[in-house]
């Protein structure tokens, strides 16, 4: 049993959703262009891979598995991750509507955002217990919002920077990703 404290790091660090395992690259390059909508959105993420772990865990465990029907697995958990990413936008509507307005688009797209389906299916493909698989969630959402803060600074710098006219925009930011990304490597072999 790997302790809380390698799966918390591992999961921010070497098995970063964003950086190492390429899911959730629509918000990444998308909402990273301000540091408040960066750090709204990554908490917003890290809220739903929570939640959806604490509900889905057990409807896999306790409904699914018992009855042999793992294969809708899924379909409940996007259907969960749904009913938090709504819950999360009726909240930030209602609260913090400027970060509502920020986030746009890529809000509702959480429900579809592969890095949180992905953190509800490898807690179960690495057979984490129940308190594992929340250790897990957090660092798969603190691994996210971390990505999207240090993109947001990198993408900062950009704006400042003389680049080249040919690599103005989407060739320059996807270089930049690319060069986060393998920034990250840095930290693979720490926690085995």
């Amino acid at each position: 049993m790997k302790s809380l404290m390698v799966i918390l790091l591992a999961a921010m660090l070497t098995d970063n959703f964003v950086l190492s395992k390429f899911m959730g690259i629509c918000p990444f390059l998308g909402v990273s262009k301000k540091l408040d909508s960066a750090t709204g959105m990554g908490l917003a993420v890290t809220f739903v891979m929570v939640c959806a772990t604490v509900v889905t865990y057990p409807i896999h465990h306790g409904i699914l598995v018992p009855n042999g029907l793992e294969y809708f697995d899924t379909v409940v958990f996007i259907l969960v991750i749904a009913l938090f990413v709504q819950l999360v936008e009726i909240m930030l509507k209602k609260c913090i509507p400027a970060l509502y307005s920020a986030l746009g688009v890529y809000l509702p797209l959480i429900t579809t955002n592969c890095a949180v389906l992905g953190v509800t299916v490898l807690n179960i493909d690495n057979k984490y217990s129940f308190i594992q698989s929340i250790v897990n969630a957090v660092g798969g959402g603190l691994g996210f919002m971390i990505s999207l803060v240090i993109f947001s600074g990198v993408r900062k710098k950009m704006e400042y920077a003389d680049i080249p006219e040919t690599f103005k925009g989407v060739p320059s930011t996807l270089i930049a990703a690319s060069i986060v990304s393998v920034s990250f490597m840095g930290f693979s072999g720490l926690f085995s």
